[in-house]
């Protein structure tokens, strides 16, 4: 049986040139997006979803999906401190179940624990950035921790 969701190696024997992935932060409100280059080394804040009903947060998704030539989606996966998964995590699971019947891309995983506090203290330290333009930023910009984090595992193996 087909792994459905791979690590950092699968998904990158299942990618073909020209394809990028899709990294995710899926909050109970929205969900940041982030987007890898074509050589698979850097993610980007791409933007963020306002969350309504699943199906139209899976329509806009699989329009990105398709527009960017996406062939991976990798979600962070709010594992707890203790590192046990708690409802935040079988959220996360059941999005993904959720979307299995609506599209054939792979989805990797990724530990985001304190992925947010981690770009919530870059964006206070290293940009200086107000609390507005935080928030307007943070879920994308730790999408791209994220991905970045998935990349870099990728990159290793």
């Amino acid at each position: 049986m087909e792994d459905r969701n791979p690590g950092p190696a699968g998904i990158k024997a299942l990618l073909t040139p020209g394809q990028r992935i899709l990294g995710l932060d899926l909050g109970t409100k929205t969900i940041g997006l982030a987007i890898s280059d074509m050589r698979w080394t850097l993610a980007s804040p791409l933007y963020t979803i306002k969350r309504t009903k699943f199906t139209q947060d899976a329509r806009e998704l699989l329009e990105v999906c398709a527009r960017e030539k996406i062939g991976a989606l990798v979600l962070g996966l709010p594992v707890e401190m203790d590192g046990t998964e708690g409802k935040r995590c079988q959220s996360t699971r059941q999005f993904t179940a959720n979307l299995r019947p609506l599209t054939d891309l792979p989805v990797g995983y990724w530990d985001e624990r304190l992925s947010t506090a981690a770009v919530q203290r870059m964006m206070i330290d290293e940009m200086d950035m107000s609390r507005k333009k935080r928030a307007a930023n943070v879920d994308k910009a730790a999408a791209a921790y994220i991905l970045q984090g998935f990349l870099d595992a990728m990159a290793r193996t």
